[in-house]
């Protein structure tokens, strides 16, 4: 595999004097083509800054960085730029939707910073919308969609560009269980597909996803280790004994959600776990069914009478 993302001896230092801080401590990191990498360390260990060098959101204080065998570490801004939007897909744990334009526009704002016309990109961003399972929902504005639709909207304007390195910065972070699961396994497709991902996680069971795991702390990598597919490295393992297990039924539930919500099968919504979706008799599944509501307003009645007659 060729490289597409090689760091050397990257350093990245804040503040001057006494009052210095290193973000990053001479990093040396090289991402192949195709990988799925996931970065994982503490709080203030690094991981943003990283992804902000590698995303070329931030220029490293030493060191060298290549993309695609470009040396890009001290690039002007205006370049910067023409080169993070068109061969970087971000993807942000809050979104980052703009509140008053709609799904569609929101997709479509990095090809209006291309200079596309309106016609083609507003049918390009309605394509990569089908493709997330949202396109039924391009008019909506965001504050219309639930966290997981969201995710899946800011996915599609990671990819409407169809960029050849995607950065995630803990995607499932404001996410329940189940549409963190559908959120993966989209990110598992277009690893499929042949992009390259880099996604920045707190939670060791996403690991599961990544063909290769680097820790770091205190500004260093200090574990990057490759794994197959659907297993979770060594290292993740030992944080996972402090965390729930994992079922064999939770393990597909990623890949039902995306069947059912991605065109082709019934739609689900995807912002509630799969217990709190309603079977045949419309009560939940998986749970004690909540009483009717009239048997509750019996009840508030009851109790009502029984105050007024002790008085």
């Amino acid at each position: 595999m060729s490289s597409l993302i090689e760091l050397k001896e990257v350093s990245r230092l804040y503040g001057f004097g006494d009052a210095t801080t290193v973000a990053l401590d001479e990093v040396d990191l090289t991402i192949n083509k195709g990988e799925f990498i996931a970065v994982m360390g503490p709080s203030g260990s690094g991981k943003s800054t990283l992804m902000n060098i590698i995303g070329l959101l931030d220029r490293p204080t030493y060191g060298n960085y290549k993309l695609a065998g470009q040396n890009v570490s001290k690039l002007r801004p205006g370049r910067a730029a023409k080169i993070r939007r068109d061969r970087i897909g971000f993807i942000f744990q809050s979104y980052n939707l703009l509140p008053k334009l709609s799904i569609l526009e929101n997709v479509a704002m990095p090809l209006l910073y291309k200079g596309m016309g309106q016609t083609r990109r507003l049918k390009q961003s309605a394509s990569i919308l089908e493709t997330v399972g949202l396109f039924d929902r391009q008019y909506f504005m965001p504050r219309q969609l639930s966290n997981g639709q969201q995710q899946r909207a800011a996915i599609a304007r990671a990819l409407v560009n169809n960029p050849s390195l995607i950065i995630a910065d803990e995607p499932t972070g404001n996410l329940d269980s189940a549409a963190s699961l559908l959120v993966m396994e989209l990110l598992s497709e277009i690893h499929r597909d042949g992009n390259t991902v880099l996604m920045v996680t707190h939670n060791p069971e996403l690991t599961r996803y990544a063909s290769r795991v680097v820790y770091m702390r205190d500004g260093s990598i200090v574990y990057d280790e490759e794994t197959p597919i659907g297993k979770v490295p060594a290292m993740a393992k030992r944080i996972m004994y402090f965390m729930p297990k994992k079922t064999e039924e939770d393990e597909l539930a990623g890949v039902s959600a995306l069947l059912k919500t991605i065109p082709g099968g019934k739609s689900a919504d995807p912002a509630y776990p799969a217990y709190r979706q309603a079977g045949r008799s419309g009560r939940p599944v998986g749970k004690k069914a909540r009483k009717p509501q009239k048997a509750a307003a019996k009840r508030t009645t009851k109790k009502r009478t029984e105050k007024v007659a002790k008085r």
